[in-house]
């Protein structure tokens, strides 16, 4: 089987399930995980804007994508050249088992799979209640956006005990917001992610002082894996455990 996959998270899925260069014949630059096997896999174009041509020469048997990261229009462009898909839809991580479930049954490897969804499943029982917190992870700076409670990246808060707030619940769910905007929504915890934009100390400082200069009782400011907040799939279950140990050891519950 050869597949193209358009989605870092599910490109490291597919390596995790058992697959390898043979069988995974594209990707994007950003799929840059597992390392060591991964740049053996030819680039296709980015997860925006692939190159349909080299989509189209790799013969994929299936074209690996995700809703929110991929074109509609490269989806339906696959589906004109009779390329078959397989297009992720994850708005939190218990709607992963599933598509695991899925995945592994569209590329031959349901066992593997089975495996992973289960691990998952089982540290979604572990979940603890709601800590009486209200946490809002910002992905970017210029403009400052954030991911609001109806995605994946909030959901991921959320399944430790945090409330998250949905800010413009009729837009994308990455809303442009401001240390004003983030307080009247009763913030107590803002995450700065390492990924898509990497937040510095500098930029966490000019929060810091936005927060103060408007405030007594500002939220506090942490650091977070980008990555484990965004990459759902086989990284899913160790995601939250490592979220959920550095969220003990800062005494946030």
């Amino acid at each position: 089987m050869r597949i193209v996959s358009l989605v870092p998270s599910l490109t490291l899925t597919l390596f995790d399930l058992g697959l390898d260069a043979t069988s995974i014949v594209g990707r994007t630059p950003w799929c840059i995980h597992p390392a060591e096997q991964v740049s053996d896999v030819p680039v296709v174009g980015g997860t925006k804007t692939p190159t349909l041509s080299k989509i189209k020469g790799a013969q994929p048997d299936l074209v690996v994508m995700d809703r929110d990261e991929n074109p509609k229009s490269v989806h339906d462009w696959c589906v004109a050249n009779g390329l078959p898909t397989f297009v992720c839809d994850v708005r939190h991580p218990r709607d992963v088992p599933l598509m695991l479930r899925e995945l592994g049954q569209a590329v031959n490897r349901s066992e593997a799979a089975e495996v992973h969804a289960r691990a998952i499943e089982a540290m979604l029982r572990r979940a603890p209640d709601t800590n009486g917190r209200t946490a809002l992870p910002l992905i970017w700076h210029r403009p400052l956006m954030a991911a609001n409670g109806t995605t994946y990246a909030g959901n991921m808060l959320a399944c430790l005990g945090f409330n998250v707030p949905n800010i413009e619940p009729d837009g994308t769910g990455y809303p442009e917001v401001s240390p004003e905007i983030i307080l009247q929504h009763g913030v107590t915890d803002v995450f700065l992610s390492s990924e898509p934009h990497e937040f510095t100390d500098e930029e966490s400082r000019s929060l810091s002082e936005a927060f103060g200069n408007l405030t007594a009782t500002p939220p506090r400011i942490h650091f977070i894996d980008g990555e484990d907040l965004t990459w759902m799939g086989s990284r899913t279950a160790e995601a939250l455990q490592r979220l959920g140990d550095r969220l003990n050891r800062v005494h946030l519950e």
